[in-house]
Order: C-alpha cells, then sequence, then structure tokens
C-alpha cells in the first residue's frame, strides 16, 4: 500500500508536495478503511484527484510512472535519464528531481527515495521504518554509501554498490546482482503496483479468456450487467509470425515479455486488439473478439473495432477492478483519466463495486484522477479520499485533501463549492468574451 508520495522538482510540482493516504480522525466509511495496527494507524483504500485542465493530476501521475521505470527498468550505460524539471525556472533545469515514497509491503513500511539529474542519481536511500524506531538499510551521496550496521561487513553488497553507474539506482544494481535484502521494494514496484494510463491496456487479460479461470466468468458476469451489449469476450489463436507488426514491434515484444506473461496490443493500423504471451520460449497471439446475444440466445461475434468506446474502456478498466476486489489481494492500481469515455454511472458502479469489498483488514489500493464532479460525493467517498490538484500563477502545481478544509462537513454536497471555484482545481476562465476568430480561406 502507498502511505505517502512526496515529489520535488518533477514538471510542474516545483515545490516538495505530498500526497498521504494516511486516513483522518473521521469516522464516515470507517468500516471499509484498512487498519495497520503495529502502527496503530489507518490507510485509505482509495483517492480521487480533481482539478482543471494543466492543474498537474497527470504530472502526478508520471512521476509515479516515471519512478516505477527507473526502478524496474532502469537506464542503460551513458543514457542520459528521462527526468522531467520544472521548465518554468530557469535554475530549476540545474537541480536534483525528488521522488519520496513511503510504502507499506508485508507487514513493514519502507521509505525510499532517490532524487536525479539528466546526468546522475545524486542522493538514494532505503529506510525501514519500525512502529517505534527507524533503520536505514542504506544512504547514497553520489557515489558514496553508508550502510547499516548490519551490513557493513557484506563485502557483496560493497562490491554490488561499487558497480552501480552514476546513472542508475542502486536499488535496481543489486536485484540485477542478486542482493537479497532490498528485493521486497524493487518487488512491489514490479508486481504490486500497475499503472493505467488513458489509452493503456491492462496487461494481464489471458486469465480473462480462459474458460477454466475463475475470473472468467467473473468478467463476462460483470459486463453483462453494465449496458454494454456484450454477453463475453473470446480469443481466436493466430500465428504471432503472420501478424502485420512493424519489425520493431515484433522484436521489442520479443525483448521485453517474459516467459508466461501476457499483454495487450492494440494494432491501430487495423484498429484490432490482440493478446500476446510468451510460452516456452516462443510467442503466441490471440486476436481478441466480443460477442452479443441475440433475442434467441445464438451469439454473434464483433471484432473490437466495432465496439463502442465506452465499451471497450470498460474491457480496459474491469480487469483492474477484479484484480482489486479478490480476495486478500494487495495491489495498487493508479488509474489516469478514471471517467475518459466512461458514463458518470458506470464509474459509480465500479467504484462501488471495489469499495464493497474493503475492509479494516484489506491491503488493496485503488488512485484515480476524473473531471467527473459527480463522484464528488461523500456517500461514496470520504473528505480525507479527495483531493484537488492546483495550478498557481507561477506556474507550480500542488494537492490538498479536501479534509484540508475546515469549513466542508461531512453531510455538505461539496460539488457547488467546487465549481464555484472555492476548494480550487478549477479552470481560471478570463472574464469576457472570447475574442472573435476570422478563418480566411486561400483562394
Amino acid at each position: 500500500m502507498i502511505i505517502s508520495i512526496t515529489i520535488e522538482n518533477w514538471m510542474s510540482f516545483r515545490q516538495a508536495t505530498t500526497f498521504s493516504m494516511v486516513a483522518s480522525r473521521e469516522r464516515q466509511h470507517g468500516e471499509r478503511v484498512p487498519k495497520l495496527d503495529k502502527y496503530q494507524t489507518r490507510v485509505l483504500p482509495i483517492a480521487a484527484i480533481y482539478g482543471g485542465n494543466a492543474s498537474g493530476k497527470t504530472n502526478f501521475f508520471k512521476a509515479i510512472r516515471f519512478a516505477q521505470w527507473m526502478i524496474v527498468k532502469g537506464t542503460h550505460p551513458d543514457s542520459v535519464i528521462p527526468v522531467e524539471p520544472f521548465r518554468l525556472d530557469d535554475s530549476a533545469s540545474e537541480q536534483a528531481s525528488r521522488f519520496s515514497l513511503e510504502l507499506l509491503i508485508d507487514d513493514t513500511i519502507y521509505a525510499y527515495n532517490f532524487a536525479v539529474t539528466k546526468w546522475a542519481v545524486t542522493e538514494e536511500s532505503l529506510v525501514v521504518i519500525n512502529s517505534s524506531s527507524e533503520k536505514v538499510l542504506f544512504d547514497r551521496k553520489a557515489d558514496e554509501v553508508i550502510f547499516d550496521a548490519s551490513l557493513k561487513k557484506d563485502e557483496f553488497i560493497k562490491y554490488a554498490f561499487h558497480g552501480t553507474r552514476d546513472n542508475q539506482l542502486f536499488l535496481t544494481n543489486s536485484v540485477s546482482q542478486k542482493v537479497e535484502n532490498f528485493r521486497p521494494v524493487y518487488d512491489w514496484f514490479k508486481d504490486k503496483l500497475e499503472l493505467v494510463a488513458p489509452d493503456s491496456r491492462f496487461a494481464a487479460f489471458e486469465q480473462y479468456l480462459d474458460d477454466a479461470h475463475p475470473r472468467f466468468a467473473a468478467m463476462n458476469a460483470v459486463l453483462s450487467r453494465l449496458d454494454t451489449g456484450i454477453s463475453r469476450l473470446g480469443g481466436a489463436e493466430v500465428r504471432f509470425d503472420s501478424l502485420d507488426f512493424p519489425e520493431e514491434v515484433k522484436s521489442k515484444l520479443l525483448e521485453d515479455v517474459t516467459e508466461g506473461e501476457t499483454v495487450r496490443i492494440l494494432y491501430k493500423k487495423a484498429d484490432e486488439h490482440y493478446l500476446v504471451s510468451m510460452k516456452n520460449g516462443s510467442l503466441v497471439a490471440k486476436r481478441l473478439h466480443s460477442f452479443h446475444k441475440l433475442s434467441d440466445g445464438t451469439e454473434v461475434k464483433f471484432e473490437m473495432n466495432q465496439e463502442s468506446d465506452g465499451s471497450k474502456r470498460v474491457i480496459d478498466l474491469l480487469p483492474a477492478f477484479l484484480d482489486l476486489s479478490t480476495e486478500n489481494s494487495d495491489k495498487v492500481y493508479i488509474i489516469d483519466e478514471l471517467d475518459r469515455s466512461l458514463h458518470t454511472s458506470l464509474s459509480n458502479t465500479l467504484l462501488n463495486y471495489y469499495l464493497g469489498t474493503c475492509s479494516t483488514k484489506s491491503r488493496a489500493q485503488l488512485l484515480f484522477t476524473t473531471h467527473d464532479v459527480q463522484l464528488m460525493d461523500q456517500s461514496l467517498l470520504r473528505r480525507d479520499e479527495m483531493w484537488v490538484a492546483e495550478r498557481s500563477a507561477q506556474g507550480y502545481s500542488s494537492l490538498i485533501a479536501f479534509s484540508d478544509y475546515k469549513d466542508i462537513r461531512y453531510d455538505k454536497d461539496i460539488r457547488k463549492s467546487y465549481l464555484q471555484g472555492r476548494l480550487g482545481g478549477v479552470p481560471r476562465i478570463a472574464q469576457g468574451s472570447l475574442p472573435e476568430m476570422s478563418l480566411r480561406v486561400a483562394e
């Protein structure tokens, strides 16, 4: 679970900005807020981030995606780190961008921090936070490191650090060198954190097309109840080498898809959807179809390009909600623009479906950005589960929880206040009519 995230000098976030999932003292919906007895605290299972266009919502999403990429994939030798510092201040380009994350992994909270420029990692540390103390496992400053006393005599860890490039995280290199001490944090970013962009497809999709898999029935049961007209999904096997993909795409799939992994590909040239898997060292593919039932019970097969954008968006998101709602799930999903192509009733239904599975023992989490003010409803979300991204006149983005506003009562309809601009996060449109625009057609 995410406890908190702090970013600084990243895109529109010039100053250090902290986003916290620690629950406030309010009691609303308390029965579904997870409790961490070891730490005597509660962590929220969900958070929504509102804000006007260019307020910083997607930049926050991109910060987490960058951190995940930097940790799991990392840089190549001599490559530039693709960091994006604040651009409206000349001094920012020379300063490091900073990322700090507190994470609950199993029953332990870790604080992982790193700072990078385009050329090097300038700082990096990993801390274990216990109920009454903290232990710094390592603290890196440029090319020097201090290890915890329990690790100082481990020569192999020292060897792994000395083999870490300037443009590489020690966490990443240590795992590649088979150092197991820090693997829980690496594995969390690799296996537990799922980022869903507006145009991305959920990767682990094949299980929803396997008749024998329990989630196959769940996926189709939910689909049939959401007024998409789809009764079920199915996949038809095709030879991978027969696919008319560009050679660079095929090469990247061979390089990136690991054994047993399935990725979903949208082939834009023909607007066709494929599932590509690595099995026994070879890539295999399935073409995704949807099926609709006629009044007599027979089925008609549809290509995915024949489905509406809303239906395709539901198909994109449903596996995530099913994954989150699985018993004992500890996955964390961050969805940018949840409401894209979705009717507000569908968004509300999906959120209620997930929240209905949450309890004080839950460990799954959902963060999402949205413009849908109909979801700004305290019967659905608590005040500390709703945030607003705001951009200052100087171009700085900040994040503010609605629970920080003292005049928002638990029984108040806050949508009106938000739309009136009293809570920030709405476009600052200049007064007066828009200037006239003349269109001239060249003769």
